[in-house]
Formats: C-alpha cells, structure tokens, sequence
C-alpha cells in the first residue's frame, strides 16, 4: 500500500513539476536561438579587411545621397519656411517624428534606397550615413557662428560666458526673465532631468574652456556644443592619443603602438597597463597599414591620426552600417529590408542613418 502511494506521489510530481519545467526551457532555448544571429551577416570580404573598406570609402565618398539628404527641405519650402532657418525645421521635425517614428524610418529607408530594390546594401547604408554625418556637421558649424553672437550679449564682447549660456539655456526650456535674473541656483523647483541636463553641460563646459574657465571664445563655443565637429577637439583627441601611446615620445605613433590601442574605440578604455595584451591588435596592425599610414612611412603623424579621427573620414560610416546589419540581418542575406528595420525600432531611430545628432552627442 505504502509503495503504491509513492508511486502516485511521483507520477503527480512529474507531470506538476518536472514537465512544465521541461516546457519551460525548451521554449527558453527557441527564443534565445532565434534572438541572436548565428553568424555576422557582413560579407566576409569586407569585415575585417582594410584593403576592402578603403576601396569602400572611395565609392562612399563619391557625390550622388547628398541632394538626397537636402530634399528634407523642399516641403518646408513649398511649406513658406526658409530653408535657412535650421532651428525651426528641426522643432517641426522633432514633433513629427515622435508623433510617427514608423514613417520616419519609412522616409528614411526609401531615400537611402538609391537603386530601389527595396534592399540596403552596406554601400547603401554606408552611403547614407556618411552623407547624414558630413551634412550634420556642416549645419553645426553654420549655425554655431549665430548662436553665439545670440548668446553673447551681456555685454557683447566676443567671449560667452556661463552666466550668458545658462540664461539662454533656462530662457530656452521655457522660464521667465523673472525667474533667470533672480533665481535658487539649486534649481529648487527644476525637474530632475534638466539638473543633469546643467551638470552634464557644466562638465562640457569645463573641458572646453581652454583659456578661462568661465569664459569660452568662438572655437571653444563650438567645441562645447557640438565637440564631433570642432577642429580643436579632434586635436585634443590627437593629443591624448600621443601622450597615452607614444612610447619613445617622439609625437607618431608606429605600428607596434598603435595595435596597443583598444579595438572599440579611439581614445576610449585607455589602459594604464601597456603590457596587457589587447584584442584585435592585429586587426588593428592591418587598419594601420590601410587606412592610417597614408605616406607608407611606417608612422602615423597627427595629420594622419586626425584624418582617422575626423568623424567625415567614411571608415566611421562603414563600421556603422556594419554594426546595424549584425544587429538587424534576420535573414542572414547580408542586406536590410524595411521589416527588418522596423522589428529593431529603437536601434534605428537612435543611430546615425536617423538621429545624427542626438547618436554624436550619446558618444561625446
């Protein structure tokens, strides 16, 4: 009697426990496969080999997406706004893509389709980006010339200070003169995020101002708001390049130092152990060879590292069309289709095929 009621008891924790338990990690292991890729969907031939994103660059560079990317414009033209007037296209596109996000990306693949096949090679994409990275940079270098003549107005003296910044900045997010001349500078009433809005542009600030702390002159001004494409910051990146790699201190950087650097990333992960052995040194070795050393002299000078830098350099669009379709290539097929991009929403609206800027400013 007593074994017959021991083998009921475990028939009934079978079929309690141990089969929905089994159902439980059968499905768990299905999802988790089809969640990742088996393998990188980038063409062999061109991940991991310089030589071929060189020749990659050449055909990125070549003029015919730029029209493209400007035709943003024409229906704020037919519209009755100037098409100068940055600031204001950029308010209605902001509230029109939160409104869609679907039919931005819509818009956004069939521009970049340039052969319409309702496919994006990595040409393609690349092509695209570049062209979104090259027209970004060019408006923030326009439009910082009038925003500091704007913000620089008590008094007028060439320099911007934080007290002129931080005004514009308040007057910007909706408050009151009343309430920026005479205001807590705890920001009692301000909402959390607009205090780390503060803090985050305070340290901005700090690595800009090169001359006086509280003062920046035009360069500086830009370097602050827009550092991706600010000549003195790219050099300042030079410079931190040199002074943590260059080994013989003799301001190049061979070879053998710059397969020291981390492989995701110029200027990030700076190691304070040389001798650690780094991933991807030897990718980094033939990145060197290719796509830095332009003179063959076996050295990189700061001309050449700031060519490597420079976010208009194609290498930068490569790689990101290469990283988006890793992340989004469900078929494997080594292209996106519109599907495809939409089932990775949030990727793509937060890279630079969409956002340029808000994409910069996350990496500076």
């Amino acid at each position: 009697m007593v074994w017959k009621l021991s083998l009921s008891y475990l028939r009934l924790l079978r079929w309690t426990i141990f089969i929905p338990l089994i159902i439980y990690f059968s499905l768990f292991f299905v999802k988790y496969n089809k969640s990742l890729p088996l393998k990188s969907s980038v063409p062999e031939e061109i991940r991991g080999n310089p030589a071929i994103i060189k020749s990659l660059s050449i055909e990125v560079e070549t003029p015919g997406v730029e029209r493209t990317v400007e035709k943003d414009y024409d229906k704020y033209e037919k519209a009755g706004m100037d098409h100068r007037d940055d600031n204001s296209i950029r308010e209605v596109e902001q509230v029109e893509n939160q409104e869609n996000p679907q039919k931005l990306l819509e818009d956004t693949f069939q521009r970049a389709d340039t052969d319409r096949n309702q496919l994006l090679d990595i040409q393609e994409l690349a092509k695209w980006i570049h062209a979104k990275i090259t027209e970004h940079i060019n408006r923030a270098m326009r439009e910082n010339i009038g925003l500091f003549t704007a913000i620089d107005n008590n008094p007028r003296n060439g320099e911007v200070s934080w007290e002129e910044y931080h005004a514009h900045f308040l007057r910007s997010h909706g408050f009151s003169d009343s309430y920026i001349n005479s205001h807590d500078k705890r920001h009692g009433e301000m909402s959390r995020s607009l205090k780390e809005t503060i803090m985050r542009d305070r340290a901005r600030w700090a690595e800009a101002a090169t001359n006086d702390p509280e003062r920046l002159a035009l360069d500086e001004f830009l370097a602050f708001t827009h550092p991706e494409s600010s000549h003195r910051a790219l050099l300042q990146m030079v410079e931190d390049l040199l002074e943590k790699f260059d080994q013989d201190s003799d301001e190049q950087l061979t070879e053998n130092e710059f397969s020291s650097l981390p492989s995701d990333g110029v200027g990030l992960d700076l190691r304070e152990d040389q001798n650690e052995p780094v991933p991807g040194s030897e990718d980094r070795r033939k990145e060197f060879r290719h796509l830095i050393d332009k003179n063959k002299d076996g050295k990189a000078d700061r001309t050449e590292l700031l060519m490597y830098i420079d976010p208009r350099n194609p290498r930068h669009a490569i790689q990101d069309a290469q990283h988006l379709i890793v992340l989004s290539d469900a078929n494997q097929d080594g292209k996106l289709s519109l599907p495809e991009i939409l089932s990775k929403m949030d990727l793509f609206l937060g890279s630079k095929m969409v956002d340029t800027e808000r994409s910069f400013h996350d990496e500076f």
